[in-house]
């Protein structure tokens, strides 16, 4: 805020301290957890302070619900692109942290009935895009398969990945 002027720093301290609860209740509305709510309220008033001097700030609760709105929702649809629910990664998160003999040789044999029947190439997929990172483009193009290739072997190794949590 530095090269903001006094007035301007006031206004916006002054829209924070009066929004903030309402951006924060839309937050958890839709995302449903404390943490990402939390960073949302701060994503929402940093994008209006960096268009601070471009917005029209009339309204503030209308801006600030529908700004709250659109970053929750491309919250939401960028975690469904990285293909995790949370009950899944959970379950692979446990597998990869395994620390001891015995959970190491747990993992192993999960891993190893997982990819029993799959082709090597969904276990490359599987560590470029859930270990790695990797979006789905970019895993598509590093494996020579489009899109919703990636995305259909990614669903399959989900679902048999809830079936042996079933088990």
């Amino acid at each position: 805020m530095e090269r903001k002027s006094p007035a301007d720093r006031m206004a916006f301290s002054k829209l924070y301290e009066a929004y903030a609860p309402m951006v924060f209740r839309r937050a958890m509305m839709l995302l449903r957890d404390v943490t990402e709510a939390e960073d949302m309220v701060q994503n929402v008033f940093l994008r209006v302070f960096e268009r601070w001097d471009s917005l029209d700030v009339s309204q503030p609760s209308s801006l600030l619900w529908n700004t709250a709105t659109r970053l929750c929702l491309n919250r939401i649809r960028d975690k469904k692109r990285r293909g995790l629910d949370c009950d899944t990664s959970e379950l692979l998160l446990s597998i990869a942290c395994a620390d001891d003999d015995e959970g190491e040789k747990e993992a192993r044999g999960i891993l190893a009935k997982l990819f029993s029947r799959e082709p090597e190439s969904s276990r490359t997929i599987a560590v470029l895009h859930f270990v790695d990172g990797m979006t789905l483009e970019e895993t598509a193009r590093e494996v020579g398969l489009s899109v919703s290739g990636v995305r259909k072997r990614l669903r399959g190794l989900q679902a048999k990945v809830k079936n042996l949590e079933v088990k």
